[in-house]
């Protein structure tokens, strides 16, 4: 998750980015389809058409190798969150996001990917490490909204509790309408507003 002040990104950066994202594409597509015990990191590499040892490089296992597309989505998450204005509820944000069209959807492959995770343990090793790593990320951003401390306890609270009703929302909606491909904006509207609410109103204890 790249920072405001961070530098164009090189040819090379960009080159690395691409190959991270094709091979987390076809890692989703074999899981998909043969299982995630019956893929190889060979059959992954083979399928990108990269060299075992080129694969190794990039992903320590086959299960990491998802971790960009996970990345992505919740990049996309971020960078959308940023343009929430001062003055207005994030749930009213989410709203108008969402008529205006401007929510990310998620792709077919992610959707499949994030139900795998639920019955895949090194896969969803791979999924809560995704949402660990957009942590700072989440602080940060309320930090400069509120004017506090990014380390400040309460920022971390807010982060986590805004990083995990997201996380719930993505799991939601994904096996909610997993036999529904054409669900989209509105439906990850309704999940991610549930979400929002149930984080809002705080523990009922």
């Amino acid at each position: 998750m790249a920072g405001a002040a961070d530098a164009k990104p090189s040819l090379a950066q960009r080159r690395r980015v691409a190959l991270r994202l094709e091979i987390a594409g076809e890692a989703v597509r074999l899981f998909t389809s043969q299982g995630v015990t019956g893929t190889t990191g060979e059959q992954i590499a083979r399928a990108v058409g990269i060299s075992s040892r080129t694969l190794w490089r990039h992903f320590p296992t086959k299960e990491s190798c998802v971790l960009p597309l996970l990345s992505a989505g919740l990049e996309m998450a971020v960078d959308q969150l940023a343009a929430w204005p001062p003055g207005m509820t994030l749930l009213d944000f989410v709203t108008r996001s969402s008529r205006s069209g401007a929510l990310p959807l998620a792709a077919p492959a992610v959707l499949d990917l994030i139900r795998m995770t639920s019955t895949d343990p090194a896969l969803r090793a791979v999924w809560l490490q995704a949402h660990d790593d957009a942590l700072p990320v989440l602080a940060e951003l309320l930090a400069r909204r509120s004017g506090g401390s990014a380390d400040a306890l309460v920022t971390k609270v807010h982060a986590a509790t805004l990083n995990g009703a997201l996380r719930a929302a993505a799991e939601e909606f994904a096996q909610r309408y997993a036999d529904r491909p054409e669900a989209s904006g509105e439906e990850i509207t309704t999940c991610v507003l549930a979400a929002l609410r149930a984080a809002s109103e705080g523990l009922p204890y």
